[in-house]
């Protein structure tokens, strides 16, 4: 079945037209499926009834079930599970600001990079999600909701640029003037450190914003928490944001989560300093989520703030990420650990 949520538009007049059917047919199936976001042929009353039972026959247009819903009390934060159709499972987290909503979603089944605080890939990778199935959640929530998503963060199960294709093809749609027509501006991507990826990403020159994970001022602090740095170490890492910079003129933001006894102390703020120093960037720190297998805790507030102010005192401009649906454990990759321990038993 062709998957033609996942089709651009070119492609989809292309599709329509080797069934025989004039060229805005297919902006009007496009329509439907990322203006209107339904989620049946039924539905699509200004298509000729055959071309309906013929894209039926020969199409399917992805959807996803929800499996469970979290709402925070404290906030508002909801967090999402949803089953895919071949019986996986991926969260998104909804986060309401005053800017507006922003959505946190996921790239992949799991996650082959290994970072030892991080809950999405102790049960290791599965499979690449579509285009379809990282559009699907934002298209989810919205109907959920009734709201408009404002923002969309890539930053929940995955690694985004190990699924750098279907990632680059959701850009696309995503912003498609005839569909969500979401700005590129208001797109967060975040890496480990996939360096080449970072490179080619460059070329394309979009004005989304990268976020890097660092996490550590040292390679051997840095390959000790995040096995990418082995493939790219931070020399090479921070040469390719330099590139990046230069090409897209967009500053980057480095997310630092801060690990008690491992690397929050003055030295390593200093060194970070030192490492970001003229640089176009911004740094985020994050008080590091609870994970089971990795037994980490998060910094003390007092450090937490003094951290920030070494930094801030060097010029590095810096802000601590606010935690937001604390009582439903809102980070990425608990859920679906959860759902996949319960089949498993």
């Amino acid at each position: 079945m062709t998957d033609i949520k996942s089709m651009t538009l070119p492609e989809l007049e292309a599709l329509l037209s080797g069934l025989g059917q004039p060229k805005f047919r297919g902006k009007q199936l496009f329509s439907w499926l990322h203006e209107k976001r339904v989620l049946s042929f039924e539905e699509m009353t200004n298509l000729p009834a055959a071309l309906r039972e013929r894209l039926a026959e020969t199409c399917c247009i992805t959807a996803l079930e929800t499996e469970r819903k979290l709402v925070s009390q404290l906030d508002g934060t909801i967090k999402y599970l949803y089953r895919l159709q071949d019986g996986e499972h991926v969260e998104s987290v909804l986060m309401r600001y005053e800017h507006g909503i922003s959505l946190c979603i996921s790239s992949q089944v799991g996650c082959r990079m290994g970072c030892a605080f991080c809950a999405s890939t102790k049960a290791g990778f599965v499979r690449n999600l579509t285009a379809s199935e990282i559009l699907e959640q934002v298209y989810a929530a919205g109907r959920d909701t009734g709201e408009r998503i404002s923002s969309i963060v890539l930053m929940g199960i995955g690694e985004p640029l190990d699924n750098f294709d279907q990632v680059m093809r959701f850009l696309e749609l995503v912003t498609d003037p005839h569909g969500l027509n979401l700005s590129h501006r208001h797109i967060s991507l975040s890496t480990c450190g996939v360096v080449d990826r970072i490179r080619e990403l460059a070329e394309k020159d979009l004005q989304i914003t990268l976020s890097i994970s660092l996490h550590a001022t040292d390679d051997a602090a840095r390959s000790a928490i995040m096995p990418i740095n082995k493939r790219w170490n931070l020399e090479e890492l921070l040469a390719a944001c330099q590139e990046y910079t230069d090409k897209t003129h967009r500053r980057i933001s480095y997310e630092y989560a801060l690990i008690s006894g491992v690397n929050d102390s003055r030295r390593q703020a200093e060194e970070l300093a030192g490492l970001l120093k003229g640089m176009l960037c911004h740094v985020n720190l994050i008080p590091v989520n609870y994970v089971r297998e990795a037994g980490y805790e998060k910094s003390p507030r007092e450090k937490i703030y003094a951290f920030q102010k070494v930094l801030n005192d060097r010029g590095v401009n810096t802000t601590i990420r606010r935690t937001l649906g604390a009582d439903i454990n809102a980070a990425c990759g608990q859920l679906r650990r959860e759902a996949e321990e319960t089949v498993l038993s």
